[in-house]
């Protein structure tokens, strides 16, 4: 793959608009922690960031660094629809999606009238702007997740993400925290499981293939999201750190962040206009967008959300 190319948009389409504000926003009323379905991570040093030099220069993955983590604890798979319809009946939470009457759907997952297809961005145009796409409708008006309880809930913005986790008793990650994570105990290596992609000629996590964004021949067994505990997890008992969806951080973006990151506990820049995302998608493909390695970094303005985007929650 080419490295001098920056193909963000292909992951989640921005929305356009946003601003800058404050790192950490208010939380009303936050519950008591609460560490159900959560895996302990042990304190300690983490070596992270890209070893092999295969990330895109704008994503900044390097310098490869040395933290200290405070012991955490992280969900052992991203939220469920399941998961977050209990919230949504207990809180009455509108998501972003829902108050704006769209989110973005891939071109293949849409199968419904075209009448509700609102436009597609013109570097990207694989990503259509669907009328009515919600958590609730991940493809648009026609589908739903009733047979989908346990696949990872979509169409979430940023904020949607931090007031379930603020209801659950819980918080997003912050980036650092997400790659230990993610790693499972391996020091420097590619993915979760180790440097190959194919160990033993078996798929390990939902990606795209087949020639994107035209054909998706599903040798992993998935077009679009596969329930969260398909493939085996990692060291640490976490279900798909990578592929599937896209994961929210706490963290703001900045591509420079590694230079100057902290020794313990980094939290990230304090302003910004994009937060991070961690873990690829089922649309990750080497031809375009090889994020689905466990140092990949991408983000995305707090207001967005598509089809492939979702979270996990941390303690």
């Amino acid at each position: 793959m080419s490295t001098t190319e920056d193909p963000r948009p292909c992951c989640v389409p921005s929305n356009a608009g946003s601003r800058a504000t404050p790192a950490r926003e208010p939380e009303s009323a936050p519950r008591s922690p609460s560490y159900r379905g959560q895996v302990r991570i042990e304190g300690g040093e983490f070596v992270l960031g890209d070893a092999f030099g295969e990330g895109y220069p704008a994503d900044g993955e390097t310098p490869v660094h040395r933290v200290r983590l405070s012991t955490f604890h992280v969900d052992a798979t991203t939220v469920t629809n399941a998961a977050f319809a209990a919230f949504v009946k207990a809180t009455g939470h509108v998501t972003t999606a829902e108050r704006e009457g769209s989110s973005a759907v891939f071109q293949l997952d849409h199968t419904g009238d075209g009448a509700d297809v609102l436009g597609r961005p013109a570097a990207t145009p694989w990503w259509l702007a669907v009328r009515g796409a919600d958590w609730r409708h991940p493809e648009g008006p026609g589908s739903e997740v009733s047979r989908r309880q346990n696949h990872p809930v979509v169409h979430v913005s940023h904020d949607d993400a931090t007031a379930y986790a603020a209801w659950a008793g819980k918080r997003l990650p912050t980036e650092a925290e997400w790659e230990a994570a993610a790693r499972g105990g391996l020091e420097g290596r590619r993915y979760p499981w180790g440097d190959d992609l194919l160990p033993r000629g078996r798929w390990m996590c939902n990606i795209f293939q087949g020639r994107f964004p035209v054909e998706n021949t599903r040798e992993d067994g998935w077009a679009s999201t596969a329930p969260v505990k398909t493939f085996p997890p990692n060291g640490y008992g976490l279900h798909q750190m990578a592929g599937n969806v896209w994961e929210w951080c706490a963290d703001w973006f900045d591509a420079e962040a590694y230079a100057t990151v902290a020794p313990a506990d980094p939290a990230g820049p304090e302003t910004g206009t994009a937060r991070v995302m961690r873990g690829g998608s089922f649309l990750c493909h080497d031809s375009y967008c090889n994020r689905y390695r466990v140092a990949a970094r991408s983000s995305s303005p707090p207001d967005s959300s598509a089809s492939n985007l979702g979270f996990r929650c941390a303690n």
